[in-house]
């Protein structure tokens, strides 16, 4: 007997439940709650859509409500579309029963058409819910950019070309690997936005000339967001990187200059290699900026480099490799405070190595002798010893260290002098931690208590009156490519 009153207990309560579920309310007081009032997309490209935004909608009500229409304000001309639970057309968006304590998904993707226009263009519409003869709205935003796009149309991943030159009037998505045979040229304020993979290889000679004012950028393709506080543009690897290649059946130097560029996220920032010790190509950099790689910074080898005034920070292995040539590096950061513990959001592509954060090989009998002056910079990361010179012979290397800040094992030789060393105690830079929640980014500029300031020796800097952002420096100039 007992069972049959528990069965009749418990068959009551669902017809009871599933009745109640089945009331719909007409009550005009009754409304939906969404978990965005607004939503807003970062700048996408024209013409190829966004990443999908999702919004809850929740029936916070005991009983069931009737949403009676959902539209666009812009109706067919809206660059908005929507997905409500599964549904994707707007003409069947009407008599939607949504259940008392119950919530749907509601998706929404934006495509802009192309514009003429260099600059970002404004996108609004606004999502209409009909309730009990009420209507609630939800705010949409979205920038839209035009582009150029390089993609190879027969899909093989390799664009060709002859010679080229990335000009400044639209920015380019890159697709594909870019191999240019020829001289390659930027244009002041040329932008590259690659996508995952994509490479930009040169054969020839290269000028990136930007300007202060009009920078040079290269980075990855991704201008939303991971979360509210962390873009895309955080994240390592997220292209493949630039490689100036001169093979020996060249048989000649190629010259390479790159002034005001800004190369970001990527696997390997700048790989500079020549197969011949004979015929190095020459390479120049100046204002740089070559950050957050999940493997190198820059890697030179057989090659003669001069690196002023520039930062390479934050690279999972070697944020400097020099391998055969003769290189001068002046007013330069180099800081590797790469991942965690130096984020507390693991955003990167990979895990950092316990790897210096800069390497000279002077070792290799297939290269040429690597030869380093390395003049009123700083040098310094996680890792202990931040500078490795491997040679035979150190006291008889030949090259010259000195004004310089460095985080590193002492070395005593002649040409390795007048230099700061680091302590535990020592406050280097504005910031050396990425905290999302705080909106906090690495920042290697100098602090005020910085000992890296005042350190580094005037006639070596002379030809550097200015430093990186344009301030001039002082009599007795700070180390690093930012002055104080």
């Amino acid at each position: 007997m007992r069972r049959y009153i528990l069965l009749y207990l418990m068959l009551t309560t669902i017809l009871f439940t599933a009745c109640r579920e089945e009331q719909i309310s007409s009550d005009p007081s009754m409304q939906l709650a969404f978990s965005k009032q607004e939503v807003l997309f970062d700048t996408v490209f024209t013409g190829m859509g966004s990443s999908t935004q999702q919004v809850m909608v929740y029936n916070r009500n005991r009983n069931a409500i009737r949403i009676s229409d959902v539209w666009l304000e812009n109706g067919n001309a809206s660059y908005f579309k929507l997905n409500l639970d599964g549904e994707n057309k707007m003409e069947n968006l009407h008599n939607i029963v949504l259940n008392g304590k119950d919530s749907l998904f509601l998706f929404i993707r934006v495509t802009i058409d192309p514009q003429k226009e260099n600059s970002p263009i404004l996108v609004t519409d606004t999502i209409r819910f009909l309730v009990n003869g009420n209507v609630q709205n939800i705010a949409l935003e979205a920038y839209g950019q035009n582009v150029r796009i390089i993609r190879n149309p027969n899909g093989s991943g390799r664009t060709n070309y002859d010679t080229h030159t990335f000009i400044n009037r639209l920015p380019y998505l890159i697709y594909d690997t870019v191999v240019v045979g020829g001289p390659l040229y930027f244009e002041p304020g040329a932008t590259l936005y690659m996508h995952n993979k994509a490479s930009i290889y040169a054969l020839g000679d290269v000028q990136a000339m930007g300007e202060k004012d009009n920078p040079i950028t290269i980075r990855g393709d991704r201008l939303d967001h991971l979360f509210d506080s962390v873009p895309y543009a955080v994240a390592s690897g997220q292209w493949g990187g630039v490689f100036l290649i001169n093979y020996a059946d060249n048989n000649y130097q190629p010259a390479y200059t790159l002034r005001n560029i800004d190369i970001l996220s990527g696997s390997i920032g700048l790989y500079c290699y020549s197969e011949s010790p004979e015929h190095m190509g020459t390479l120049q950099i100046e204002n740089a900026r070559i950050h957050n790689h999940s493997i190198y910074g820059v890697v030179l080898q057989n090659t003669d480099a001069t690196i002023a005034n520039s930062e390479i920070s934050n690279c999972a292995a070697y944020c400097l490799y020099l391998e055969g040539g003769k290189h001068t590096i002046v007013h330069t950061t180099v800081a590797s405070f790469f991942g965690w513990p130096y984020s507390n959001l693991n955003i990167h592509n990979t895990s950092r190595q316990d790897v210096a954060a800069v390497y000279i090989n002077n070792l290799s009998k297939e290269y040429a002798p690597t030869e380093l002056h390395l003049l009123n910079s700083i040098v310094t990361g996680a890792r202990d010893n931040n500078l490795v010179v491997a040679t035979p012979l150190p006291k008889y290397y030949e090259g010259e260290i000195t004004g310089s800040y460095l985080k590193a094992d002492s070395i005593k030789t002649d040409w390795c002098h007048d230099n700061v060393y680091a302590s535990d105690s020592d406050t280097v830079f504005v910031n050396t931690y990425y905290l999302y929640r705080e909106y906090k980014y690495y920042d290697f500029r100098l602090d005020s208590v910085s000992p890296a300031r005042g350190i580094g020796d005037s006639i070596a800097g002379s030809k550097y009156p200015f430093d990186k952002v344009g301030r001039e420096r002082k009599s007795r100039p700070d180390a690093g490519c930012y002055e104080y």
